[in-house]
C-alpha cells in the first residue's frame, strides 16, 4: 500500500534525528551518574544517591530505547509478519517497570534512614546536585519534541524529567540542611520525588500494556467509525469490527462490511472510498475489509462478537 512507503521514510527520518539526541543524552547520564554516586558517598546524602541511581536507570532506559528504535526499522519476515514494531512498546514497559522497582527499593532505604539518621555534607550535596541538574535539563530538552508522539521516547523523557526535578529538589534540600540542619529533609525529598516518578511511570506502563493487549486507541470511538462507514449508500451495515494498535501511531482495523449486491469492480471503488475516509477522519492507516452480501446475517453471526 502507498501508505507504508511514506511511513517508512518518515520513520527513517525520525530515527536519524532521534538517535543523535539519544546518544548525547546517554553520554551525559553516564557522566553525571559517576559524579553523583561519588558525591552521594562523600556527602552521605541518600537523596543524591537516589538521584544517581535514577540517572543510571536513565542510561539503561536510553540504551533500551535506542535498540527498540533500531528493531522497529527491521523489515517484516515470515516469523514476524508485523515486523518488530512492538519492540518500542516492550522497551517502554521495561523502562517504566525499572523505575517503579528502583523507587520501591529507595522507599525502603528512606525508612531505614529515618530510624538511623546520617550526617550529611550539605555543600557537597548541593554542588553535585547542581551539576546533575544541568545535565538532566539538557537531556530533557533534547528528547522533549520526540516524546510527544512516541511512547518509547516518552519513557526515557520521563526518566530525565524526574531526574531534573530530583536534582532541583536535592539542591533545595542541601541549602536547607546547610542553613537549618534539617537532616530529615533528605528522606522527605526522596519520598516526594519517588511518588512523582512512580505516578508518571505507572501511566506509561498502563498505556504500553494496553497496546500489548491489542487495545483500541482511546481517542477513537467504534460507534463513530460504524456511523461514518454506514453513511455510504451502498453499505447496509459494518460489523465484526476489530480495532487495535501494533505500535505508537500504528492503528489497524479489520471488519465485515455488508453491502448491496454489486460487481467486484464497484465494490473495489467502495472499499477505496471507505479506506480514504477512515484514514482522513480517524488516522487509521492499515485497513482490511471483508465485503459480503447478508452472509453473516443469514448465518446468524452478527451480534455474536465485535
Amino acid at each position: 500500500m502507498p501508505h507504508n512507503h511514506s511511513h517508512n521514510s518518515s520513520n527513517e527520518k525520525f530515527l536519524n534525528t532521534t538517535t543523535a539526541r539519544l546518544a548525547i543524552t546517554m553520554l551525559l547520564n553516564i557522566l553525571i551518574s559517576v559524579v553523583q554516586i561519588l558525591g552521594g558517598i562523600i556527602s552521605g546524602s541518600l537523596a543524591l544517591i537516589s538521584d544517581a541511581l535514577h540517572n543510571l536507570s536513565d542510561g539503561a532506559a536510553i540504551i533500551i530505547s535506542y535498540i527498540a528504535l533500531r528493531l522497529k526499522q527491521k523489515d517484516n519476515s515470515q516469523s514476524h509478519t508485523f515486523g518488530l514494531k512492538r519492540a518500542e512498546i516492550l522497551a517502554a514497559v521495561i523502562n517504566a517497570s525499572a523505575l517503579i522497582i528502583i523507587y520501591v527499593f529507595l522507599f525502603y532505604e528512606v525508612i531505614k534512614r529515618l530510624y538511623q539518621p546520617h550526617k550529611i555534607e550539605a555543600e557537597t550535596m548541593a554542588v553535585v546536585a547542581f551539576i546533575g541538574l544541568v545535565a538532566n535539563v539538557t537531556g530533557t530538552i533534547l528528547l522533549k519534541r520526540d516524546s510527544q508522539d512516541n511512547i518509547n521516547i516518552r519513557s526515557s523523557y520521563v526518566h530525565l524529567l524526574g531526574d531534573s526535578i530530583s536534582s532541583a529538589a536535592v539542591i533545595v534540600g542541601g541549602i536547607a540542611i546547610a542553613i537549618w540542619n534539617i537532616v530529615w529533609i533528605d528522606a522527605l525529598l526522596t519520598i516526594l520525588i519517588g511518588i512523582y516518578v512512580i505516578k508518571e511511570s505507572w501511566d506509561i506502563l498502563s498505556e504500553a500494556i494496553h497496546v500489548l493487549m491489542e487495545g483500541a486507541p482511546n481517542n477513537i470511538s467504534l460507534d463513530k467509525v460504524k456511523d461514518e462507514v454506514e453513511k455510504f449508500s451502498e453499505v447496509r451495515d459494518i460489523h465484526h469490527i476489530h480495532l487495535w494498535m501494533v505500535g505508537d501511531n500504528d492503528i489497524h482495523l479489520e471488519a465485515h462490511v455488508n453491502v448491496n449486491d454489486m460487481k467486484i469492480s464497484e465494490s473495489d471503488k467502495l472499499r477505496s472510498k471507505i479506506e480514504v475516509m477512515l484514514e482522513s477522519k480517524f488516522d487509521i492507516h492499515h485497513i482490511t475489509l471483508q465485503f459480503e452480501c447478508n452472509q453473516c446475517l443469514e448465518e446468524g453471526l452478527i451480534g455474536q462478537h465485535k
